[in-house]
Order: C-alpha cells, then sequence, then structure tokens
C-alpha cells in the first residue's frame, strides 16, 4: 500500500505556526488587576481602552457613603472578539486601594489573591488526570495607578510597587493624565521614572 501523499510542507520550522492557529481558533484569557484609590477613573480607562461597558464605577457618589474596603476583590469576566480572535477578559477590581489613613498591609490581600490564582492554576496543571482545557485564572497584568495630585511616588506606592513587581507584570498608569498639562504629564513621568530607578522596581515596559 502506498503511503498518502502530503501537498503541504511539513517541519519543525512550522511548529509555531500550528501552534499560533490552534490558539486563535481556542482563543485567548486575558487577566487583569486594576490598583489603584477610589476616584482615580480606572472603571472608566479599562471601558475606554476596550471600547464596551466591562466594569460599573464603584467610586464614592456622595461625601456620606462607606469607601469600600481594599479586601473586596471583585472579578468580572465578559468575552470580546476582534477579527475572529476571542478574547475572554477578566477585570479584577480593588476598590478603595490605599483610601484609608492607616493604608499598612492594604496590599496583603492584593498579593494574595494574586498567588491564589498562581497556586491554583499550577495546582490543576500537576494533578495526575487533568482536565483537557485548564481555566486560567493567573494575573497576567496589573494596572497600578498613580495620583496625579502626588506629584511622584509616595511612600506606598513604593512599598506596593515592590511588592507587586514580585508577583506580575505592573503597568504604570497616570490616573487623569488628561487634567494635567502636557510639561506636567513630562516632569510627573521623569520623575516617577527617576524614583523606581532609585528604588529598584522594575515596571512593565
Amino acid at each position: 500500500m502506498s503511503a498518502p501523499e502530503i501537498n503541504d510542507y511539513v517541519g519543525f520550522d512550522t511548529i509555531t505556526q500550528q501552534m499560533e492557529r490552534k490558539f486563535l481558533k481556542r482563543g485567548f484569557n486575558l487577566n487583569v488587576i486594576l490598583v489603584g484609590e477610589s476616584g482615580m477613573g480606572k472603571s472608566t480607562l479599562v471601558n475606554s481602552i476596550f471600547s464596551t461597558h466591562l466594569v460599573d464605577s464603584q467610586g464614592r457618589r456622595t461625601a456620606q457613603e462607606v469607601i469600600r474596603k481594599t479586601t473586596e476583590i471583585s472579578p468580572v469576566t465578559q468575552t470580546l472578539e476582534e477579527n475572529g480572535v476571542r478574547v475572554q477578559l477578566t477585570i479584577i477590581d480593588t476598590p478603595g486601594f490605599g483610601d484609608q489613613c492607616n493604608n499598612e498591609g492594604c496590599w496583603v490581600q492584593v498579593i494574595k489573591y494574586i498567588k491564589d490564582q498562581h497556586a491554583a492554576y499550577l495546582e490543576s496543571e500537576l494533578k495526575p488526570q487533568r482536565a483537557r482545557i485548564i481555566e486560567d485564572s493567573r494575573v497576567h497584568a496589573c494596572l497600578y495607578f498613580l495620583n496625579p495630585g502626588s506629584r511622584g511616588l509616595r511612600p506606598l506606592d513604593v512599598e506596593v510597587l515592590r511588592r507587586l513587581t514580585e508577583v506580575t507584570n505592573v503597568i504604570p498608569v497616570i490616573a487623569k493624565a488628561d487634567s494635567m498639562t502636557t510639561e506636567e504629564r513630562t516632569l510627573f513621568k521623569r520623575r516617577v521614572k527617576e524614583e523606581m530607578s532609585f528604588h529598584r522596581i522594575s515596571v512593565f515596559p
């Protein structure tokens, strides 16, 4: 019996293309955690980036409303599709971060949540009979919102950024940057970069 004829080229250099087609067909998971004070426009920015309503604003509407505690971590998942590529996007909000008078240890629950998701994924992978497709709840990136009124990194920012960069990719974001002039934004960015370099904080990019 003669072997079937293969018209397409087969080789090791096509493995990446095969994997790319496989992942494009299956879709991607993207889990992003938001860290910053209430009222910094976290929800508004995320909704603007993805051009859809993903997260409801949880900021205070009146001075009498109670600030939600940092421990109230709430993930919201939606499926987006563009150009035939499906992305399951999960936004993890950490409302009220750094809003208290005493913020000592306010980052503990955030760090614990990130580590717990990594541990859960690893546990699923190490099972003798694991699922064909493992749900990926790991935090892929953290958007850290900097208060433009601080004119630089606060001691709390330094401490939290140090700890966050150890467990996930951190992307610093200047909150409400449109309220600043071009010169103010440039000066703020330069100051933040200098302070991050001084404190040896590695962020993305």
